[in-house]
């Protein structure tokens, strides 16, 4: 009952007798915005907050204000005294009509504190009904528990000291060997009049300071719809790795992932062996069947049959081992015959295959056969069904499906705190509400995401591919600092 990671969004329920810090506890943890006042609002229908002539009005408009922000699946915050068992049965009803959990938050303030806080007002509330107010609070934490919260959280206060609001310790039992890798993924590229070699060093350069375990491209031709508009650059990605190769970095590099319809598999092959040893051993290679026509059409690209470009994959894949492998001998596969398997240099790391893609009869029963992993959504309850669905096509193939990565990209709103956050989602949310973008997005700060992270692991994920819908240049990688710092310990 006294966790404080509360649901989000919700309704959140203040009660506290006068002086139990009800207000400051609500405005140390959400926006003014989310807290509905009955205070506040007596001064902006009244003469000021201690008006109990305008207390009516008041409440008509919190009941108002709270109505509209539940429909809209907003967290809202009620900070009155809460000790009317009536209006609190009527806030429930309000949350569960919306669909949002009811939290109801009990400041268990010592009585000799709320006296003394009490005292140091302009307008102290009288000493006999501060005392009942006290006794109802009494009364209401033996009786919470059988009122129908969907969550219940009690906060002690002795002596003037706070529940402290620092972020609790990462709540997992994870080793270093269990922690994931993190990637960023940059999939826009705003570098305005800047040099763009210059922002893209730069921001590798900030990537690896800071603790990212690799970076990533997308690989397309036009910008994609999903991230910016059409017209706004997107660089060759191969061609840019190899300019990050260069740089003085740990980090990863690859795609996320390339078509197999772009080039040829011999390219492709001669491509990523080259990266790789041009960057000692950091390359990745992501593969997938490909999906958007208009880039096709547009670069006069042939655009197969799904089928077909699921074919095209099963081939790649193939003629990549064979390249890559020691030697320059003729080959003869499944799939693929060569005459001669001449490439070089040739890699000089196990360079990992990994597929992008999760449909559930042809591509996961590929990645079972021929991937070092997969990338899947971040999705939760999606990817545990996804999950399930490849390890049964490992267990049909005869694989341990332990020998499969399993890599997700995920697109967070990241935040430098609770204010931040709402600001960004209202930027990008464009014509989609608030709530369903930040849920979306699980809009959070970044300690939240790194406990989601964190569970991610737990379903069997060892790399997170990170790509921020709204990075804008080096600097504003900072806020992914404590995300890294989290997960890294």
């Amino acid at each position: 009952m006294t966790d404080a990671r509360l649901p989000d969004p919700a309704m959140v329920v203040l009660a506290g007798a006068a002086g139990s810090g009800k207000s400051s506890w609500a405005g140390e943890r959400f926006r003014t915005a989310e807290v509905v006042s009955s205070d506040v609002l007596r001064a902006a229908v009244g003469s000021g907050p201690a008006d109990l002539d305008a207390s009516a009005e008041a409440f008509a408009l919190l009941d108002q204000i709270v109505a509209a922000r539940s429909k809209r699946s907003l967290t809202t915050v009620i900070d009155t005294l809460g000790l009317d068992q009536e209006r609190r049965a009527g806030y429930r009803r309000v949350a569960h009509d919306a669909g949002l959990p009811a939290v109801l938050v009990i400041m268990n303030t010592a009585a000799a504190l709320c006296r003394e806080r009490n005292r140091q007002r302009d307008r102290p509330v009288p000493a006999a009904v501060l005392t009942d107010q006290l006794r109802k609070i009494s009364r209401l934490l033996e009786a919470a528990e059988e009122e129908g919260w969907d969550q219940l959280l009690i906060i002690d206060q002795d002596r003037g000291v706070e529940v402290p609001i620092d972020d609790p310790a990462l709540d997992h039992d994870h080793g270093p060997n269990m922690l994931p890798r993190v990637v960023l993924q940059v999939s826009r590229f705003p570098w305005g009049d800047q040099d763009p070699s210059s922002w893209l060093r730069e921001l590798a350069l900030t990537a690896d300071e800071i603790g990212f375990d690799g970076l990533a491209l997308m690989d397309h031709l036009i910008q994609i719809p999903q991230v910016d508009r059409a017209w706004e650059p997107i660089p060759e990605p191969w061609l840019t790795l190899g300019l990050l190769a260069g740089l003085d970095t740990n980090l990863r590099l690859g795609t996320l992932v390339s078509p197999v319809t772009f080039r040829e598999p011999g390219l492709i092959a001669k491509t990523v062996a080259t990266l790789d040893a041009l960057s000692n051993g950091r390359a990745f290679c992501g593969l997938g069947a490909g999906w958007w026509l208009r880039e096709h059409q547009a670069y006069g690209l042939d655009f197969p049959s799904d089928r077909q470009r699921l074919d095209q994959l099963q081939v790649c894949i193939e003629t990549l081992r064979a390249l890559w492998a020691p030697g320059t001998k003729a080959y003869h596969g499944r799939y693929v015959h060569l005459p001669e398997t001449t490439c070089y240099p040739r890699p000089i790391s196990d360079v990992p295959i990994i597929v992008g893609g999760s449909g559930e009869r042809r591509t996961l029963r590929i990645v079972a056969e021929q991937a070092d992993g997969c990338n899947l959504p971040s999705d939760q309850a999606v990817l545990q069904a996804k999950i399930d669905i490849l390890r049964r096509h490992c267990a049909a193939v005869g694989r341990n499906p332990a020998s499969v990565e399993i890599t997700v990209l995920d697109l967070p709103v990241i935040g430098t705190d609770r204010e931040d956050v709402a600001v960004r989602v209202e930027r990008l949310r464009g014509r989609t509400p608030a709530a369903v973008y930040a849920t979306r997005h699980h809009a959070a700060r970044a300690v939240d995401h790194a406990r989601r992270y964190l569970e991610l692991v737990d379903l069997g994920v060892s790399t997170i591919f990170v790509a921020l819908p709204d990075l804008t240049d080096a600097d504003d990688l900072a806020r992914c600092a404590p995300l890294l710092a989290a997960l890294h310990g």
